[in-house]
């Protein structure tokens, strides 16, 4: 079975923990909490205080901490990059979470930065590359799959946009074609296209998939007892 996860999108302390509570009854493995959407991102102070009370509240749920920019289609915020690289270095610091998604787009700098900030505190980083406009070939997306390795990512995640049917056999193909790295694969095709991708994408060697427990956080996200219940039926279909 791949890892389930759930996001969190609300803007403010209290709306992330009353998501927090819907979330922990859905029972995913695994919680994102989306600090794009979080209105007092550029604060790091609140933002560690407010992973930490996520964390309280999420027991036994590792935390994921991303700020999906707006360019790999999350939210605009009013704050700099290098101040989204301060954000993302005090929450290492402070050992509030359990990974970091940053993107393979930003500077090679605030990569670095981020990189060795989750490195001294042992916290996993997912390099990611999202693409909300169409499917590249698959040999671009194997090359997005190899760079996180070769960043030193802990985990390789790629997230496109299909526009036929066959796009999203070229998100399957390649997350194939990519499983023989060294680390693992998260993929994703989006939108109701990319539906099948979220259900099966775990037999093609992606090792988790996202699915709704309070609010979705891109399209085609499915609730989490619908997604566990399809995955369990294609895993019994497969194994028997």
């Amino acid at each position: 079975m791949p890892m389930l996860c759930a996001p969190l999108v609300g803007a403010s302390r209290e709306a992330l923990l009353a998501e927090a509570a819907a979330v922990r009854a859905a029972a995913p493995d695994i919680v994102e909490w989306r600090a794009d959407f979080f209105q007092p991102l550029g604060d790091a102070k609140v933002v560690v205080e407010t992973a930490r009370a996520l964390r309280g509240a999420l027991p036994g749920m590792p935390l994921l901490f991303t700020r999906r920019s707006a360019a790999e289609g999350g939210q605009k915020v009013s704050i700099s990059e290098q101040a989204v690289v301060d954000v993302y270095a005090a929450v290492c610091e402070a050992d509030c979470v359990d990974l970091v998604d940053y993107e393979m787009s930003n500077p090679a700098g605030g990569i670095q930065a981020v990189r060795e900030a989750s490195r001294r505190r042992g916290i996993g980083l997912v390099c990611s590359y999202h693409d909300f406009q169409e499917t590249p070939s698959s040999a671009a997306l194997e090359a997005q799959f190899r760079r996180a390795q070769e960043l030193g990512g802990d985990v390789a995640k790629v997230a496109v946009m299909p526009k036929s049917r066959e796009d999203v056999l070229t998100l399957l193909w390649a997350t194939l074609q990519a499983s023989q790295l060294d680390i693992p694969l998260i993929s994703m095709s989006m939108g109701p296209l990319g539906a099948l991708s979220r259900i099966a994408g775990f037999a093609f060697g992606s090792a988790l998939t996202f699915g709704v427990g309070a609010g979705a956080s891109a399209p085609g996200q499915m609730p989490i007892a619908e997604l566990r219940s399809a995955i369990e039926i294609t895993r019994k279909a497969m194994h028997g």
